[in-house]
């Protein structure tokens, strides 16, 4: 039956849960996924609690460096020279044991006030869009203004101070700003305010930027955002070249106040991927085990002017006695990613530096799959739905915000907070069907090869990743029958 608000839509989902988990196991049955892979494959490499195999050529240099006496500053000035052979020698590069490790450092080198010398502590802040996942790239300063203070809820393994709030740097706030165009309408069984970010403008919003920027000017530290470049995380206005609008004018922004962009690619591939050159970021920082396929691990790269705070707190930019590099003992030692983990990004930066197709190819046989599947989804839910390939995280993006417009119901959206309850159907459903499944919330599902789609050369089992689409779409057809709206 149909619902009158919204709310009530959650209400009848939650009531549900258990039927549709058993709508969704004889679904997993009528689409015929093996039951022999069934919860060995899934819907995105790009998971940090699970990470994808790896490639055969990435295990191998492992492997093989792992039996040989190497120092590991030399590999790490492998690296840096891998990042210069693509950006340029203007460019520099740190290793770290995760993303999350690497905009840790990033923030608390380049964004906090100084922690010696006489007398209180300053207090410094940094601005960040509300946009997707603000915890990460918007989670090291105290939130301004205060209504914001509770933004990030129970997010996290963990809530409250041992959570993501415990991230909080000392002496640091960050300022958020909503994006013009932009809608933050609350959806979800753990009902929260979601951004749905494909209306965003961003001329307008970089007008709103610039006007806190000026309000905050005399405790401005630095600015931040995400790299992606798809409509679903706001950056769908771009330039001739394929550059989003927005991440060019806060740079723009970012410089006017000799500020450093720091922005957060942890889904993101380096060379292949957001250019930081084309988009003026300062600092950009990855998850090497997701898009890019190496072991668990981060890296950052960066303007030289930069790196060089960066890197002397990581120990990595030579020692006391005047060394041009070093892998010692500094602030952020415990991010040491160890040798096995720089050996596979140096393995997995040559090949996106010389054979970039051995990872865009499995995005463009993904895209075909994702549409043509979608394509028999019922079309009374099809209107409103968007399918953007992205190269930059090796994935598809399936927006479904649309489906919301001009005040009728649409897909049902969860929020991030019902992925950390355990109350995001749209994710929990596909476990019931035998897939391990992908981000799904702000009415944006992201979905990527490697996590058992693709073979030990990277390229995509297509019947793999067809069931794994077909689930998808079959699971949003039950949830919309309970939501009253199919």
């Amino acid at each position: 039956m149909a619902n009158k608000y919204k709310f009530q839509m959650y209400k009848n989902l939650h009531a549900n849960v258990a039927n549709i988990y058993a709508d969704a196991r004889k679904a997993a049955d009528q689409i015929g996924i093996p039951k022999d892979i069934r919860g060995t494959f899934g819907m995105t490499g790009a998971i940090s609690g699970c990470p994808a195999p790896m490639r055969d050529d990435i295990l191998q240099a492992s492997e093989e460096g792992a039996k040989k006496v190497i120092p590991l500053a030399a590999l790490m000035d492998q690296i840096r020279e891998l990042v210069k052979d693509v950006y340029g020698d203007e460019y520099d590069a740190a290793s770290v044991s995760t993303c999350e490790a690497g905009l840790w450092v990033s923030f608390d080198s380049l964004f906090t006030p100084p922690m010696q010398g006489r007398g209180d502590n300053y207090r410094a802040r940094y601005i960040a869009p509300y946009e997707k996942h603000l915890h990460h790239q918007g989670g090291y300063g105290r939130p301004f203004p205060g209504r914001f203070k509770d933004i990030l809820a129970d997010r996290g393994s963990t809530p409250g101070e041992l959570g993501f709030n415990g991230k909080r740097q000392n002496n640091l706030d960050v300022v958020i700003v909503k994006l013009e165009g932009a809608d933050y309408a609350v959806h979800g069984i753990k009902h929260h305010p979601v951004p749905l970010l494909t209306g965003v403008d961003p001329e307008a919003s970089i007008e709103k930027l610039a006007l806190h920027a000026e309000i905050h000017e005399s405790m401005l530290t630095g600015f931040t955002s995400l790299a992606y470049e798809t409509p679903g995380y706001g950056y769908g206005a771009k330039d001739e070249e394929g550059t989003p609008l927005l991440q060019k004018f806060i740079a723009d922004l970012a410089h006017s106040y000799d500020l450093p962009y720091v922005v957060d690619n942890a889904w993101g591939l380096p060379f292949v991927g957001t250019d930081p050159r084309k988009t003026g970021a300062d600092v950009m920082i990855y998850s090497m085990d997701k898009a890019t396929g190496a072991a668990t691990s981060g890296l950052i790269i960066g303007k030289e002017e930069y790196m060089v705070t960066i890197r002397r707190a990581l120990g990595m930019h030579g020692d006391r006695w005047g060394t041009p590099s070093s892998y010692g003992k500094a602030a952020y030692v415990t991010f040491d990613p160890g040798k096995e983990a720089l050996l596979t990004q140096i393995q997995a930066l040559k090949v996106l530096r010389d054979n970039p197709e051995v990872l865009t190819k499995p995005v463009d046989d993904l895209e075909r799959i994702v549409k043509e599947e979608f394509g028999e989804l019922d079309p009374k839910l099809r209107e409103g739905i968007s399918i953007t390939k992205s190269y930059n995280s090796k994935a598809v993006e399936v927006n479904y915000e649309g489906t919301w417009k001009d005040g009728t119901m649409g897909i049902p959206i969860f929020s991030i907070e019902d992925m950390y309850s355990g109350t995001n159907l749209l994710q929990d459903g596909m476990k019931q069907m035998g897939v391990i499944p992908t981000v799904a919330y702000d009415g944006n599902i992201y979905i990527s090869p490697d996590l058992g789609t693709t073979d030990e050369n990277g390229q995509l089992k297509e019947d793999v990743m067809r069931y794994g689409v077909k689930a998808q779409v079959k699971l949003i057809e039950i949830l919309s029958k309970y939501a009253g709206i199919l």
